[in-house]
């Protein structure tokens, strides 16, 4: 068992909370039950499983599950698992995996989604827990966006992260500019729009573009889209949060393909 902070697994790991860390170490976590279970149904390879021995006891089936797809198991003290977690209160499980190809190129098909500038990790994983329970072909962020590997980002997901195919693009422009000559139409959500979101044929495939929370859809990326649409609003209300308007386009995507 290890019982040691100053273990140099035990080090590695805690450092992997820093974005910069798990950028050069090519590793991020998995905390909790639900997220190793999700990361196992998919058969995601591991790198490093710790858990304390309550936990292994209680989940022993998944233990060995993670074990046989991991290529190292730790047994480690409260404090140990306390301190390489990022929540306050950790189930008893963490895990390390290697990040993917961020660079990895999308199918210009279907219901995709592409993000500028969004920076809660909270409104990304929600995105694209929604984004995977309709089905959508996959999810675009650009470069400035928060890591899609993020701790936060992958609770927020639900543990859906390991079922949705998603990329980062360094010019997001051009990868809209792509799409529309594979033959997606491009949607933008704009407040100032004349036409709203069930205006839209959501049976062709489309590229909906969502910009940062704060700061909407930049001016050059609105100039491009083939629609520019809104989703009505009470008078006196200015806007919806990013991941509510992303889940209610993404629906009405899903209504219509029905």
């Amino acid at each position: 068992m290890l019982t040691s902070l100053q273990n140099s697994l035990v080090k590695q790991i805690r450092k992997l909370h820093s974005t910069k860390e798990r950028h050069k170490q090519q590793l991020f976590l998995l905390e909790g039950t639900h997220l190793l279970e999700e990361a196992c149904a998919v058969n995601y390879p591991l790198e490093t499983v710790c858990c304390t021995s309550d936990w292994q006891a209680a989940h022993s089936s998944l233990w060995e599950k993670a074990s046989s797809k991991s290529d190292r198991t730790e047994i480690v003290s409260e404090e140990v698992l306390n301190a390489i977690a990022t929540t306050v209160q950790p189930d008893g499980v963490v895990a390390t995996a290697k990040r993917t190809d961020s660079q990895t190129q999308l199918p210009f098909t279907g219901l995709v989604l592409a993000l500028e500038t969004v920076q809660d990790p909270g409104n990304l994983g929600t995105i694209i827990r929604t984004a995977a329970a309709v089905g959508a072909s996959g999810l675009w962020v650009s470069g400035d966006s928060v890591d899609l590997d993020s701790p936060k980002v992958l609770r927020a997901s639900a543990g859906q992260w390991f079922r949705l195919a998603m990329s980062v693009t360094e010019n997001l422009k051009a990868t809209v500019q792509q799409s529309q000559q594979a033959g997606m139409q491009v949607v933008a959500t704009l407040p100032s729009a004349t036409l709203t979101y069930w205006d839209v044929d959501w049976r062709k495939p489309s590229l909906i573009l969502l910009g940062n929370e704060g700061a909407g859809l930049s001016a050059d990326l609105a100039a491009i889209a083939d629609k520019q649409v809104r989703i009505p609003l009470s008078p006196g209300v200015e806007s919806l949060n990013v991941a509510i308007a992303a889940a209610l386009m993404l629906y009405e995507a899903r209504r219509q393909m029905s």
